[in-house]
């Protein structure tokens, strides 16, 4: 059985963005040398969270559509293919996850420990969103319309809700529906640790394989499109099971410089090929996010192993910090463009010219930034402590009600 063992944690500025949408290790809990901080998977963050920046930036009549029309058409394709990174960000959210609380014993106490530590991960920098979108939510209940369509949207919003009935509203925050996937995927998740901690490498093996089938039965099974956690649960899944095999590898003894470019760098070649080249897909009953699963495991063992020259960029201290900014990048570029688009877009009266986006992407850069230093971190501490100082001064009185 998984085991809490307490002891002291690594500081909170190095595992800030470990879960979707970013994770950090659990409070208290010992991390053994599986468990480490891996900073090629902070960074990699960054990178996915980019990656979905341009593909939003790159759309029809977005700010990037001019100059991405002048590239190759492989690139555009791969511009466009940044909406694949959410399920990367799934199965990394899995993955760290599993690697933060493999060794945590599931009592009451601990289960509240993690469900604050993810509220007060995600949830601050979420309604940040909402605030810079709030003067365009305003402007939407003002205007004359259906009554219970606002009501809709707003509680869309205000619940997040947008991943289950597959309404964006419209548009204030697009990338807000992976976070119905991930309060999902946490309410699952102390089950599925402990189930697949009990059944050893066999297990996990069996396991990893299946989810890369599930997802392929679901579409085809009538399961409403809308439901995105259910069809997702998988990505998730791959990723506990990833974390695993990576624990067996480090059980088995240290391994070489090479073996993680080994796993990482022909997933990613693969990867981008099926991109550029997804009619090979045709006629098949895969589609790209079912051969791209399997290929995102390599992915994730191979960065936590190390080694390799892209492994190496994305633990630098630079690609690591932007990793740990990475969940703002990711939450709050299109609540960002839309002020953007209101003074750039609208008064060029066309797209405007290529400067003008690559200058969005740098302040949507820095205002993560800001946001991770000022409203994540402190926002983070204070809903923590504020917990703990909860559950310190329960305890006694529970104490003296068992007495």
């Amino acid at each position: 059985m998984c085991r809490f063992q307490p002891a002291a944690i690594r500081k909170i500025a190095e595992c800030k963005i470990n879960n979707i949408t970013a994770d950090s290790y659990p409070a208290q809990a010992t991390r053994a040398p599986a468990a480490r901080y891996l900073p090629a998977l902070t960074g990699l963050r960054f990178a996915l969270a980019l990656w979905v920046i341009l593909h939003h930036l790159t759309g029809r009549n977005m700010l990037l559509a001019g100059w991405a029309a002048t590239l190759p058409v492989g690139i555009q394709s791969l511009l466009h293919g940044g909406y694949l990174a959410v399920q990367t960000f799934f199965l990394l959210s899995g993955f760290v996850l599993a690697q933060s609380y493999v060794s945590t014993r599931w009592h009451r106490r601990n289960l509240m420990r993690f469900a604050i530590a993810r509220v007060a991960r995600t949830v601050p920098a979420y309604l940040l969103s909402l605030v810079i979108v709030s003067w365009f939510m305003l402007q939407f209940l003002v205007k004359p319309g259906s009554l219970g369509r606002k009501v809709s949207v707003l509680a869309d919003y205000a619940f997040v809700l947008q991943g289950w009935t597959g309404s964006m509203g419209i548009g204030w925050n697009t990338p807000a529906w992976s976070l119905s996937c991930e309060f999902f995927f946490y309410l699952c998740f102390p089950l599925l640790l402990v189930w697949l901690c009990r059944g050893g490498l066999a297990r996990t093996s069996a396991v990893l394989a299946v989810s890369f089938v599930v997802p392929v039965l679901l579409a085809h099974a009538g399961l409403p499109a809308q439901w995105k956690p259910i069809h997702h649960l998988s990505d998730f899944v791959a990723g506990i099971a990833a974390a695993g095999v990576y624990r067996a590898i480090v059980r088995a003894g240290a391994a070489p410089g090479w073996l993680g470019a080994l796993f990482y760098l022909p997933a990613l070649l693969a990867g981008g090929a099926f991109i550029v080249y997804p009619r090979v897909l045709d006629g098949t009953l895969a589609d790209l996010n079912t051969v791209l699963r399997p290929l995102n495991v390599a992915l994730l063992i191979g960065l936590a192993c190390g080694g390799g020259w892209l492994a190496r960029l994305l633990a630098g201290k630079v690609v690591d910090y932007l990793g740990q900014a990475s969940y703002s990048m990711y939450i709050l570029h299109i609540p960002l463009l839309w002020w953007y688009s209101r003074y750039t877009t609208y008064r060029w009266g066309s797209t405007p010219p290529a400067w003008i986006g690559f200058l969005f992407i740098a302040a949507v850069i820095v205002v993560s930034i800001v946001a991770f230093e000022f409203v994540e971190t402190r926002a983070n501490r204070r809903i923590r402590a504020w917990a703990a100082a909860r559950m310190e001064s329960a305890e006694p009185v529970a104490l003296r009600a068992a007495a």
